[in-house]
Parts: C-alpha cells; sequence; structure tokens
C-alpha cells in the first residue's frame, strides 16, 4: 500500500477492485472476440492465414492495453498519495470499440476485397493504428484548442451516427435474429445499466449476461436457437509479441492511392479518440478524480502507437464510464488486474478457445448498449438548443452503414452489379438514385458529418461565418477527394484523390459540384452573417426559441 499525506493508507487492491474488474474485463474481452470474428470472416483470416490474429495482432493488442492499464492504475495510486485520499478509482482503459469497426470495415475489409490478401489487410489495418496513435499524442499537446473551436455536437453526432448503424443497428438485428440466445442476456444488460439493480454477492452485469447468454447457447437445440455450439477451439499455443516494424514500412512503399485515401478514416477517428478521451478526463474529474490531461492523452496515443508496433491493428483509448466504476467502489486494482489476465490470454492463444466456447450473441447485448449510451450522450452532453445539429450530423453515418448493407448484399447475390445498375438502370430516380447518393455520403462520411453538424450549430448559436468557415473546410476536403468523390467498379468503390488516376471506372465522380456548392453555401451564410451583423431584428426569435 501506498502512505499519503496525513498517513492515509492507500491499498493497492481492494474487494470492489473486482467489480471494477469483471466489467472491464467482459468489455475488453467482447472486443477480443469481436477482433476474432471479424477478422476471421471478413478479412480472410482463418486456415493458414489464423497465424495473423493469434501470433501478431492479439499479442500486439496486449502488449498495448497492458501498457495502459498498468499506467493509468499508477497514476490512480500517484494521485491517491498527493490528495491523501484511498477513493481514487483509474481512469477505464482498451481497445476503442468504434474504432475496431471502421478500421475492419473501412481500411481491412477494403484492402482484402481489392487483392484477396489477408497479410495486406492486417499492414492497412497497422497502418491505420499507427497514425491514430499519432494523432492521439499529437492531440495531447493541442486537445483544447480544437475542443474550443468544434462544437461537440459536431463531434458526438458523429460518433452517434457510427453507433446507431455499425454498432446497435448491427447488433440488433443479430440479437432479434437469434433472440433465444441474445435476448435474455439483452434484458439482464438493460436492468442493470438503465435501472442500476445490483446481483446477488455484487456479479456484473455483463458477466451474468454472458454466462446466462452461454449456458443457453450450450443446452438449446442448434435448430431453435440458430447459434450451433461445436467442440471448443484448443488453445492455439504461447505467442508473444513480435516487431512489425518492417510490415509497416512496406506499407508506406505501397502506391500512394493505396493509403492516402485512409487518411479520410484516420485523422477524424484519431480525433475523435482524442477528444473522446479527453470528455472522459472531464468526466472523471466531475466525480472527483482530477488528472492530467496532457499526460493521460499522451500515453493513450503511446499505448495504440507501441501496438501498432507489435502488430496490433486496433486503437486503444480511454473509456467512457469513470464515474460507474468509481459508484462501485473500484480503485486501481481493477485497472492492473485486466491488463495482466488480457496479457496471459492473448499470450496463450486462449481467445479463440473463448469465442468458440462463448457464443457472440451473448456478448453483443453489451456492444449494443454501448452503442445505446455514445447515442444518447450525444444528445445528453451537448446543449439542448444544438439537438437539431446532432440530428443533422446522423445523415452521412447513416447512409453509410446504408451503402455497406447494399454493397454487402450485392456482393452476395451475384449477377447484377452496382455499376451495372448505376450505368444501365433505367429508373435511376429509384433505387440507382439512392444507391449513389449513399456512396457519395459514405465517402468521407466522418468529416460529412462533422461539417454538417457545426454548421448547424454554429447556425443555432448565430454565429454565420464561423458557419460560413466550415462549409468552406467541406468544399476543401471535398476538392482532394476526401469527401464524396468515388470510383466504381464492380460492386467495389474507392476513394477518388485529387491525384488519382481513374482507371477502368466506368462510374465515377470526383464531386466539383458539391465542392462549388460548399463554397456557394458558405458565401450566402457569409452574406446573411453580414445582414445579421448591421440589419435590426433580422432573426425569428420564436424559431430559434428551443
Amino acid at each position: 500500500m501506498l502512505i499519503g499525506q496525513g498517513g492515509t493508507k492507500m491499498k493497492y487492491f481492494v474487494k470492489r477492485d473486482l467489480d471494477g474488474f469483471f466489467g472491464l474485463f467482459v468489455d475488453n474481452m467482447v472486443q477480443l472476440l469481436l477482433i476474432v470474428a471479424l477478422c476471421t470472416n471478413l478479412c480472410g483470416m482463418s486456415g493458414d492465414q489464423a497465424y495473423l490474429i493469434y501470433s501478431r495482432i492479439l499479442p500486439g493488442a496486449a502488449v498495448s492495453l497492458l501498457l495502459g492499464n498498468l499506467f493509468y492504475a499508477w497514476q490512480a495510486r500517484r494521485l491517491a498519495r498527493k490528495m491523501g485520499r484511498d477513493d481514487i478509482t483509474a481512469l477505464p482503459y482498451g481497445i476503442n470499440t468504434v474504432s475496431l469497426l471502421v478500421y475492419v470495415f473501412f481500411v481491412m475489409v477494403p484492402a482484402y476485397n481489392r487483392t484477396g490478401s489477408a497479410e495486406l489487410a492486417w499492414k492497412m489495418g497497422l497502418l491505420a493504428c499507427m497514425g491514430s496513435g499519432m494523432i492521439e499524442f499529437a492531440g495531447s499537446f493541442v486537445a483544447e484548442w480544437v475542443r474550443r473551436n468544434t462544437p461537440r455536437a459536431a463531434l458526438l453526432s458523429t460518433l452517434a451516427g457510427i453507433a446507431i448503424g455499425f454498432i446497435s443497428m448491427t447488433f440488433a438485428l443479430q440479437i432479434w435474429v437469434k433472440p433465444l440466445v441474445a435476448m435474455v442476456p439483452l434484458a439482464i444488460i438493460m436492468v442493470t445499466m438503465f435501472s442500476g439493480f445490483r446481483f446477488p454477492l455484487g456479479f456484473p452485469g455483463g458477466l451474468v449476461a454472458i454466462v446466462v447468454g452461454t449456458v443457453l447457447a450450450w443446452t438449446l437445440p442448434a435448430d431453435w436457437s440458430g447459434v450451433s455450439m461445436g467442440e471448443i477451439q484448443p488453445i492455439a499455443g504461447w505467442a508473444f509479441p513480435s516487431w512489425a516494424g518492417s510490415e509497416l514500412l512496406s506499407a508506406f512503399q505501397l502506391p500512394a492511392a493505396d493509403w492516402l485515401g485512409l487518411l479520410a478514416v484516420i485523422v477524424p477517428m484519431g480525433l475523435f479518440n482524442v477528444m473522446g478521451s479527453l470528455q472522459n478526463i472531464e468526466s472523471a474529474e466531475a466525480a472527483g478524480d482530477s488528472f492530467d490531461t496532457r499526460s493521460s492523452l499522451a500515453v493513450n496515443g503511446v499505448g495504440t502507437v507501441v501496438g501498432s508496433l507489435f502488430g496490433s491493428c486496433f486503437p486503444t483509448t480511454i473509456y467512457i464510464g469513470h464515474p460507474g466504476w468509481k459508484a462501485l467502489g473500484a480503485r486501481a486494482g481493477y485497472s492492473s488486474l485486466n491488463g495482466l489476465v488480457i496479457t496471459i490470454i492473448c499470450f496463450a492463444g486462449a481467445v479463440g478457445s473463448v469465442a468458440t466456447l462463448v457464443p457472440m450473441e451473448a456478448g453483443v447485448p453489451i456492444v449494443l448498449w454501448i452503442g445505446v449510451m455514445i447515442t444518447a450522450q450525444a444528445f445528453q452532453a451537448t446543449p439542448a438548443k444544438h439537438a437539431p445539429a446532432v440530428a443533422l450530423g446522423l445523415f452521412p453515418a447513416i447512409a453509410a452503414w446504408g451503402a455497406t448493407v447494399v454493397m454487402g448484399a450485392f456482393m452476395a447475390a451475384g449477377g447484377t452489379t452496382m455499376q451495372d445498375l448505376l450505368v444501365n438502370n433505367t429508373n435511376s430516380e429509384v433505387s440507382g438514385f439512392l444507391i449513389k447518393g449513399m456512396i457519395i455520403l459514405e465517402r468521407g462520411y466522418i468529416f460529412t458529418c462533422m461539417i454538417v453538424a457545426a454548421i448547424a450549430a454554429h447556425l443555432v448559436d448565430r454565429r454565420f461565418f464561423s458557419a460560413a468557415i466550415w462549409s468552406v473546410v467541406g468544399a476543401a476536403m471535398t476538392a482532394i477527394g476526401l469527401m464524396h468523390s468515388f470510383q466504381l467498379t464492380g460492386n467495389t468503390t474507392d476513394y477518388l484523390l485529387v491525384t488519382t488516376r481513374v482507371v477502368e471506372a466506368p462510374v465515377f465522380d470526383r464531386a466539383y459540384g458539391l465542392c462549388v456548392s460548399y463554397l456557394l453555401a458558405g458565401a450566402v451564410l457569409a452574406l446573411l452573417g453580414m445582414r445579421a451583423k448591421y440589419a435590426k431584428n433580422p432573426f425569428d426569435d420564436i424559431g430559434h426559441a428551443m
């Protein structure tokens, strides 16, 4: 134990740390199970290529998790000693769910679909993870400036849009398709998370939900539940982290067109991780634990960078929910224990055994709850008058999810492709119109979400010139190809950067019309701002009052 000011004794581990550990451990395990399932099924990392998961990605992720969990536990004990208190709770830390899904679907899957190479998909993931970590580290020095100049509605609405489509909707469909296994765990999660109900002996709701779902999957006939539980996969064997710097370098040596388009994913996700972590630090301060912002964010970025250097494709982050862990009575020990246990499981190659023992349907209600909380936070943590701006920012992300679903349907069906539909469709105002619109919004949708929500938030605040600047930013992003422009070959869409040459793509759009439209909109906003500045009573305050 540590001795603080005034002789206060701070233990390294307290009983209630077990509550915090089970909750954080279950959450982290869900992320690892997602990595196994998504990389196996979507990125070709099965059979001979499974080593990429068990020998490269998971050991690398374990390095990142161990580093961060130990640091935030040490940080909590250090603050406890400084403050002379014994009730400091460490910041929760783990793999970023949103980044995991976004990087799989928008970085790794496109690379695999384009080349059929699981190794290339892994390398592109390394590249994205490294970029995100560097942004997170750099963000520790400028986070306050970014926060002051970007409306919170613009940042949170983007996350909410991703949460609705790629997290909540995807897993909600899975729950309702296989309800006999997934619905009861969902009910347990809703009871514990929404009502605050505590199970006997203090068992965490997430752990209870997974245990109940697993029992149902193993006891119900497969033709009833729709979940087939086969033999438990043997432990893959010990695999320790290995240096992945050469693979990262080889990814940079690919043609620029192969990785520059990833900036439309890496940059906003890195910024969101910075802002999300910053908000979580503020949340901890509101709960009574005031951690140093710069070091907290810097280690967050370092953990992600180190993970990529040892094979992980997925950024880590400071989790939301510090006040919840604090209310459970967890202190610093839950963080250290989580890092150690996760590391042992990853190094031992036991994640696959857990994946075949525990059905995904038992864990997805937890991920659904995360998506719901992200969406709710977008409205709760922003001024009430900015709610319309948050709502407006959802549309590009929802369109992106729709485009992904449509693309998957065309690929599964075979025959007619999206390219055929857009080139030959005689009824273009129906399906062709909708598909092209979704593709346009899907390209760089994370930027689009931010920009339209920022414009709306500034207009609610009657800051016309600020709104005009954001519109010009939209024009610039579109001009260089990070938003809206695309080329479509078959069912595969690619970014069409300003430096990209269109090769054998019958359907493409450089979106210059949208670029000009953003500029025109910015000019209109600036002119109206001039009128608002000099005219008498130009506003209808009935419409503005919300």
